[in-house]
């Protein structure tokens, strides 16, 4: 069979309704179900789970708990940069223009930050488990389950059309800012700023 590259390209018609294949809400259902599902799985996992106590450490921290705070620090770190390097490609910041390895930047910053947190996340629901004897530790086991759920579905509407640029950023950081500050700021003042 031989293929013309030059033929026209086949016009679908149009949808009922003046819509010409704009997603409706429909779309968004599945990332929702998706991310309603791996924060209450993670959850699930985390209560009926018999905490093991420790899930790592790493040679030259004093703790499980120590090598915890650092990498969710480390994690907050490469968020910020993910940060900064939206705001200067999309022209948010003033007087700086983006280079041209900016969007390399905040693709890698932010693959840093979830390869991170998932050793932290591992070890809060295999060494810890899910636990709400304390509130802040409720928020934060509520949260962190929260945070990967909107993870999945972010990763599953990264390329969906008319959603608001400012509202995937907004809530994953502000859930990861708050799990941070329940989890490795508490540890950091509790312990001092130790290894």
């Amino acid at each position: 069979m031989n293929v013309d590259p030059t033929a026209p390209t086949a016009s679908f018609p149009a949808q009922p309704n003046g819509r010409h294949g704009r997603p409706g809400p429909a779309r968004y259902l599945v990332p929702a179900l998706v991310a309603g599902a791996v924060a209450v799985g993670l959850g699930a996992y985390g209560k009926v789970h018999d905490p093991a106590g420790t899930a790592f450490n790493l040679a030259g921290f004093s703790s499980t708990g120590a090598v915890k705070s650092w990498l969710a620090t480390a994690a907050i770190a490469f968020a910020v940069v993910q940060l900064l390097s939206a705001l200067a490609m999309y022209g948010r910041l003033p007087g700086v223009r983006a280079p041209s390895w900016t969007p390399a930047l905040h693709r890698w910053s932010g693959r840093a930050a979830f390869l991170v947190a998932v050793p932290v996340a591992v070890h809060c629901l295999y060494g810890l488990g899910y636990q709400t004897y304390d509130s802040r530790v409720m928020w934060h086991s509520l949260l962190g389950c929260f945070f990967f759920g909107a993870f999945s579905a972010k990763m599953l509407l990264l390329r969906a059309e008319r959603l608001p640029g400012w509202l995937l950023p907004m809530a994953g950081g502000l859930v990861f800012t708050v799990v941070w500050l329940t989890s490795a700021l508490w540890f950091f003042r509790t312990f001092g700023v130790t290894t």
